[in-house]
């Protein structure tokens, strides 16, 4: 007897367990309950006739079968992507919900007086702003559009630059009262910097100008863009933030001519199959003219 047709729903619970690497991570990942999740992973087994996961302390550890499975649910989930973009990319009307993700500085200082501005001109429009320094999967939906600091490699994503926004090097003025304005690279060196918890951004920045910098040259770190911000502005010692920004903080003052720092490129991405959707295409355009605006005033 032929195997009936699998339910996708069943295969979507396979993809996220497998990926999560236990029911009670996926679970919380996804929010979907913990026991719906290991109904349908016995329900999909049933049907296959064969486990897909051992069951260990850990977790979850996929069978042979389950690895075979895994590479073809996922051009399950790719195709099924791909169906849903070209549905939404068929809407002709200028009214809806745009999905927009950005890094957090982005979405908190660049876009709110931009997206008051696009409410009041397109009242239709709503807009579902998602803030996180993790790029969203455009082609999975999780956004319609999202504001990058690098171009993505994909031919079924359009890419724009759209801004070049120059970083400063700030501490807080309270700080280098008290500990003297550096005049030299030496003098610089010894300060306090405030650094990130994983990223090895400013090191590399550092290296990039003759520094090897090491974990005493940071003693105050914090992942998170916009808390890292206010170490500095708090004056925890010095940090590196976009121009346009900090130039206009009276709490700081920029440390320039000691070290070359990189720009920030801002690239506007879209999937190819919404760029002519009318409220996407809309949203897109003014994203980039505020963002080219930004940029040019960066300059000044």
């Amino acid at each position: 007897m032929d195997m009936p047709p699998l339910d996708w729903s069943l295969l979507q619970s396979f993809l996220r367990v497998a990926a999560a690497g236990s029911l009670s991570a996926a679970a919380r990942a996804n929010g979907v309950s913990q026991p719906t999740l290991g109904r349908h992973i016995r329900a999909l087994e049933a049907a296959l006739e064969q486990p897909l996961f051992l069951r260990r302390p850990e977790g979850q550890a996929l069978t042979a079968m389950g690895h075979r499975l895994l590479a073809h649910a996922r051009d399950m989930e790719e195709a099924a992507a791909r169906i849903s973009l070209t549905a939404a990319g068929a809407s002709a009307r200028l009214e809806g919900t745009v999905r927009i993700t950005a890094a957090r500085v982005v979405s908190h200082w660049h876009l709110p007086r931009l997206l008051a501005r696009l409410r009041e001109q397109e009242p239709g429009i709503r807009i579902d702003l998602v803030a996180s320094d993790v790029p969203e999967n455009l082609l999975h939906r999780e956004a319609d559009i999202a504001l990058r600091m690098f171009r993505p490699e994909r031919g079924d994503l359009v890419a724009q630059k759209v801004a070049e926004l120059p970083l400063g090097l700030y501490a807080a003025r309270s700080y280098l009262d008290r500990v003297g304005r550096p005049e030299t690279l030496k003098e610089l060196q010894a300060l306090d910097f405030v650094g990130y918890g994983r990223s090895d951004m400013m090191q590399r920045v550092m290296a990039e100008n003759g520094w090897q910098a090491g974990r005493e040259t940071f003693p105050v770190r914090c992942e998170d863009q916009l808390v890292n911000w206010a170490l500095v502005c708090a004056g925890c010692g010095v940090g590196g933030f976009q121009r346009v920004i900090a130039d206009a903080d009276p709490r700081v003052e920029r440390i320039a001519g000691l070290v070359r720092l990189p720009v920030l490129s801002v690239w506007l991405v879209v999937p190819e199959a919404l760029r002519q959707v009318p409220r996407v295409a809309r949203v897109r355009q003014a994203l980039a003219a505020e963002m080219a605006r930004i940029g040019a005033v960066s300059r000044d």
